[in-house]
């Protein structure tokens, strides 16, 4: 039987502890859902999983390890690849094969020791390609490649020129190409369109394999999973629930109220004994049985002290709000006749033609790489349109939340990123204290936060600009479901105007859209929840349905 066992798991960084003789057994095939508020430890649990952090003490057991990882945030290192060479890699065959030729040939005059370690390294490597089932390969590959929807002409394009949803997909698709036995997937489906994430789920349900899933997509986490790990702040500890996560939430509710009545048991022991042992100790010294008693009492207390359980701390979320500086225009933003391509690429549109009404919700929908993210850029100055005019009324003050969070600079610190020059030390102290840092935290280096934690130090810069036209390009993604309930309100309650790409219908029909563009025609439809949901839903088999 295949199986992950962590076993006596300790961890700590600097004064913090993440694991205190921690353990946790996922079987065979066990797909897993892993829970728990921000900062518990679950991307570090990843990362011992993955070999990059290692415990102070204490063991992780795989059976098997060829382990197969999608970050939450996609970095791609040689962006220069074409596609198709980054896909490939899931699989190096070419370079299995070089390698196995070469232990060919330093074994014909290897002996003795260097013979033993040549022997088991081609035996790795014959095992490796083996795995790689190299007569089917290629099939599977594009296999995969169609059934995500990645266009094939998309395939000679260089990485670089993709967009976020793309760079997603392809690095997906990759993962599921290389055939791991255990996947770990951190967020998957941030950037993934409805019909890619349909099949994503139908595949991870039918994979031979473990996967270990963190995700604040409650729908696509009980899709798959049978159970969930539960990673505790409070106590340190991993605790296995069977089931779903609905499952979950209500044994871990029930266990919350038995442990809660243990609790106030305890505690009211505690308080007659504390009481019992005062007055023994204020009693007079010639009262022998009391005083005995007393002694006897107090160590009773001291037991039951080191007993109590630790209640569930009940953790802060983000506070917001937006008030825009000014009231702004009518006809906040004008796009007239747009053209754009990029170099050596198709048009994205062409006379692209639209306005912004003031104080409405506006939505923009498209497939992966019609141009979404592109256009929210260009009304930001970021790229330049081929032609065409994107203008601004006199009243519009802008702020623009980027979909890969580029507006932040990660050599600077939390501090320096959101500063800018309109308020007191002190207003920007509660202010990102809001946003849930404090103290020291403010003087991180925006670099080494979690996605999450970045996410809230971009929303926080976007809400101290005091704009009344916010450009979002999705602003749900990293951000656990309650703070999206918290943002999505907020918005809905903002006094200017949105013009937002997002594929979190929940949050769309929460902030209030009144009308959606739709790319790559340009069309503009009034709002209505069937026509979003036709074009969330839309597979397409890789073809345009407009």
């Amino acid at each position: 039987m295949h199986m992950i066992k962590g076993t006596n798991m300790n961890l700590s960084f600097d004064a913090e502890v993440i694991f205190s003789d921690a353990e946790f057994l996922v079987n065979d095939v066990d797909k897993v859902g892993i829970v728990g508020v921000n900062g518990a430890g679950k991307t570090t649990l990843f990362k011992l999983l993955l070999g990059e952090k290692t415990l102070d003490s204490g063991s992780i057991y795989f059976s098997k390890k060829r382990i197969g990882y999608l970050p939450q945030e996609i970095i791609i290192e040689d962006e220069e690849m074409t596609v198709l060479e980054f896909l490939q890699e899931g699989r190096p065959i070419k370079k299995t094969e070089e390698k196995l030729a070469s232990i060919y040939e330093a074994l014909v005059t290897a002996t003795g020791e260097e013979q033993t370690k040549l022997l088991k390294k081609m035996g790795y490597l014959q095992d490796l390609l083996e795995s790689y089932d190299c007569y089917n390969a290629e099939n599977f590959l594009f296999s995969i490649i169609e059934s995500m929807t990645i266009d094939v002409d998309l395939l000679d394009h260089r990485i670089k020129d993709l967009s976020g949803g793309q760079k997603s997909a392809i690095a997906f698709a990759k993962m599921l190409y290389s055939n791991p036995d255990i996947l770990l997937l951190d967020e998957p489906t941030n950037h993934l369109d409805a019909g890619t994430k349909e099949y994503v789920i139908s595949y991870l349900k039918n994979y031979k394999g473990n996967v270990l899933i963190i995700s604040h997509d409650i729908e696509f986490v009980n899709s798959i999973v049978n159970k969930i790990m539960f990673v505790d702040k409070v106590t340190h500890k991993i605790l296995m629930y069977e089931g779903n996560y609905f499952t979950y939430q209500k044994k871990f509710a029930e266990a919350q109220r038995n442990r809660d009545l243990l609790i106030s048991r305890q505690e009211k022991e505690i308080a007659d004994l504390s009481e019992f042992v005062q007055r023994a100790k204020q009693a007079s010294i010639t009262n022998h049985g009391l005083k005995r008693m007393g002694l006897e009492r107090a160590a009773i207390l001291e037991k039951r002290k080191k007993e109590l359980l630790t209640r569930i701390q009940t953790f802060k979320r983000i506070k917001m709000r937006i008030t825009p500086f000014r009231e702004g225009g009518n006809i906040p933003l004008s796009v007239e006749k747009l053209e754009f391509n990029y170099p050596g690429q198709p048009a994205l549109y062409n006379d692209l033609t639209f306005k912004l009404k003031g104080k409405e919700r506006f939505l923009v929908v498209g497939e992966n790489g019609v141009g979404k993210s592109t256009l929210l850029k260009l009304i930001m100055g970021i790229l330049k349109p081929i032609s065409g005019e994107i203008t601004f009324h006199q009243k519009t003050d802008v702020a623009y939340y980027a979909q890969e969070l580029e507006q932040l600079d990660v050599s600077k610190t939390i501090w320096d990123n959101v500063q800018n020059g309109a308020y007191l030390d002190f207003q920007v102290r509660a202010i990102l204290s809001n946003f849930l840092f404090y103290d020291l935290d403010i003087n991180k280096s925006v670099e080494v936060l979690s996605p999450g934690e970045k996410a809230r130090v971009a929303l926080c810069k976007v809400i101290m600009q005091k704009a009344n036209l916010l450009v979002l390009d999705e602003p749900t993604n990293h951000l656990d479901p309650e703070t999206q309930k918290i943002i999505g309100g907020n918005f809905n309650q903002f006094e200017g105007t949105i013009i937002v790409v997002s594929h979190n219908p929940t949050f769309v029909e929460q902030i209030g859209i009144s009308r959606m563009l739709i790319l790559p025609t340009g069309r503009i439809e009034n709002y209505s929840r069937e026509l979003l949901e036709y074009y969330y839903d839309i597979n397409n088999d890789g073809k345009e349905e407009y």
